[in-house]
C-alpha cells in the first residue's frame, strides 16, 4: 500500500486562496492517477479534482472548474491550487491514489486503492 501525506490546509476567509500538496510514497503504479476529494461536514465524501498521467488529462467537479486548478509534481505528486474560496469548500480534503484501468470513472472514489489522513480547509465568510 501506498502512503500519501497531504498539506496545506488551513483557516482562510472567502475570496482567499490555499494550496493542497499531496505526495505519495510506497507502492508504484504503473499507470497511476490521483485525485482529490472532500468532505464537508455532515455530508459524503465528493469528488473535487483528479490528474492521469497518462495523456496528462484533469478532472474536475463541475462546483470547483473555475476556481481549482490540480496539477502535478513528479510521479507521484498532485497540488490543488483553491482560488475564489467560499465558505461551501469547508471541507476535510483526502488524497487519494489510483491504478488507471479500462472503465476507470476518475470521479468515483472506489477508483482509489489509497487514502490520505486528509486536511481541514476552513473558510469564513
Amino acid at each position: 500500500q501506498a502512503q500519501l501525506v497531504e498539506s496545506g490546509g488551513g483557516s482562510v476567509q472567502t475570496g482567499d486562496s490555499l494550496r493542497l500538496s499531496c505526495a505519495a510514497s510506497g507502492r508504484t503504479f504503473t499507470n497511476p492517477i490521483m485525485a482529490w476529494f472532500r468532505q464537508p461536514p455532515q455530508k459524503k465524501r465528493e469528488f473535487v479534482a483528479a490528474f492521469k498521467w497518462s495523456g496528462s488529462r484533469s478532472y474536475y467537479a463541475d462546483s470547483v472548474k473555475v476556481r481549482f486548478t490540480i496539477s502535478h509534481n513528479g510521479a507521484k505528486a498532485i497540488n490543488l491550487q483553491m482560488n475564489s474560496l467560499k465558505p461551501e469548500d469547508t471541507a476535510l480534503y483526502y488524497c487519494a491514489l489510483g491504478q488507471v484501468a479500462a472503465g476507470t470513472v476518475p470521479e468515483g472514489y472506489r477508483e482509489y486503492t489509497d487514502w490520505g489522513q486528509g486536511t481541514q480547509v476552513t473558510v469564513s465568510s
